[in-house]
């Protein structure tokens, strides 16, 4: 099994092994950014609330800028201490050991509201570190269809379909174009955003249409409105699903983002067809595959990218150990890696086998194979990632950005002679 150490190491055990709860991470969720998942305490565990969920802080930073989000785990040996004037400390059970950290504050512009009285948290912006997410249309249309009684959204997604969730933001099932008022929303919350924490990314993304073209239109329109309002150029990249060869070429054309990034989110076709049954059937996955070479024809290699889940295969129906999951994604970054399309894999917990005594240390030894071991197929590629697409400083379930710096901060090795 392959080792990490230092912070990536420390991002790993706590993505994989989640956070006890306890009154300092309670009292730290009323001055933090607020987890879109609650804390829910499993049978037995000590619920001071008596509701049976607790809000608790989004994302962990520790002090050398790393970004680590919170997954809470009765049964985990972490936990957090202290408090807000004495500071905060991340603690291990199993040594003692602890970590001085903070939390993503808590910003004004989470508590405001637009002109018409909008809150800016539901106008279609939310940040991660130092990346600012523009999604105006998260309903995906993947969700109203089933074939032969499977559905065909993907099989680790919670976007949903468009209902009433998404009626603030007007956005209709098979309706392609983003209101006015929408974008109007969206651009007063980004400019409150900026103006009250660094960001130096923004990422388009949005719910699937079943037809790539119209969903393409739909970005079109996004990326263009973004493009007036974004006065201090941050980079832009574009999160949307494989598009026409056309419709990328005018994304380029008319210079509306400096990055693209079409999901592929699983490697090998099989795997493909089975996690994202709606991207295989309404696209493909070599057309999926054919639109990430356009791009790089387009934007040159390393500003071409496509998130990939990791941990998904381990999910009993695949019939996968670790090992095997892990060769086949690294035979999948080697492939796109040689095309110039850099991947990104974020962490998933797989829902099933929580049974097994060894599902934590699965997960861990997937995760840390793959992330070291694709580390090395980057080096191979002269590729890196972007710090106009990505940093570690918003990479919150990722580790491409956090074990490329910790290579360059690391003292140079000296042959002794």
């Amino acid at each position: 099994m392959i080792m990490l150490s230092g912070s990536p190491a420390l991002k790993v055990r706590v993505m994989c092994e989640g956070i006890r709860y306890t009154a300092a991470l309670g009292q730290a969720a009323l001055h933090s950014m607020p987890n879109y998942y609650p804390y829910r305490f499993k049978e037995g565990e000590h619920d001071p609330t008596g509701r049976g969920i607790a809000t608790v802080p989004y994302l962990i930073n520790t002090a050398d800028g790393t970004e680590i989000r919170i997954l809470g785990n009765g049964d985990s040996p972490w936990h957090v201490e202290g408090d807000s004037q004495q500071g905060y400390l991340l603690v291990d059970d199993r040594d003692g050991q602890s970590v001085p950290i903070e939390f993503e504050p808590l910003r004004p512009w989470l508590t405001q509201k637009t002109a018409d009285g909008m809150p800016f948290a539901q106008a279609g912006v939310t940040t991660h570190g130092d990346m600012l997410v523009i999604n105006v249309a998260p309903g995906c249309e993947y969700f109203l269809h089933k074939h032969d009684g499977v559905s065909m959204r993907c099989g680790f997604c919670a976007y949903g379909a468009p209902d009433e969730r998404t009626v603030h933001l007007g956005q209709k099932t098979g309706q392609v174009e983003i209101p006015l008022p929408t974008l109007e929303r969206m651009s007063e919350a980004l400019r409150a955003v900026i103006d009250q924490t660094e960001i130096r990314h923004i990422y388009l993304v949005g719910g699937s249409l079943t037809d790539a073209r119209k969903e393409g239109e739909r970005f079109l329109q996004l990326a263009r409105y973004v493009k007036q309002v974004n006065t201090r150029g941050i980079p832009v990249a574009l999160g949307s699903g494989a598009l026409p060869d056309d419709l990328i070429a005018q994304f380029h054309a008319e210079q509306l983002v400096q990055h693209v990034c079409f999901n592929l989110e699983m490697w090998s076709e099989p795997l493909f067809a089975k996690v994202c049954p709606g991207k295989n059937r309404y696209v493909g996955y070599q057309r999926w595959i054919e639109a990430l070479e356009t791009a790089v024809r387009y934007w040159g290699r390393g500003n071409v990218y496509s998130a990939m889940v990791a941990g998904i295969e381990l999910e009993p129906e695949h019939g996968m150990e670790w090992e095997e999951a892990a060769r086949i994604a690294l035979e999948g970054a080697q492939d796109l890696c040689s095309r110039g399309i850099i991947p990104i894999y974020s962490l998933v917990w797989p829902v099933g086998g929580r049974q097994r005594a060894d599902y934590h240390a699965r997960i861990r030894n997937y995760f840390e194979t793959l992330s070291t071991g694709y580390q090395a197929i980057r080096k191979r590629h002269e590729l890196t990632v972007s710090e106009g697409f990505m940093c570690h400083r918003c990479a919150y379930m990722q580790l491409e950005c956090d074990l490329d710096r910790d290579v360059q901060l690391r003292p140079r090795e000296t042959s002794g002679v």
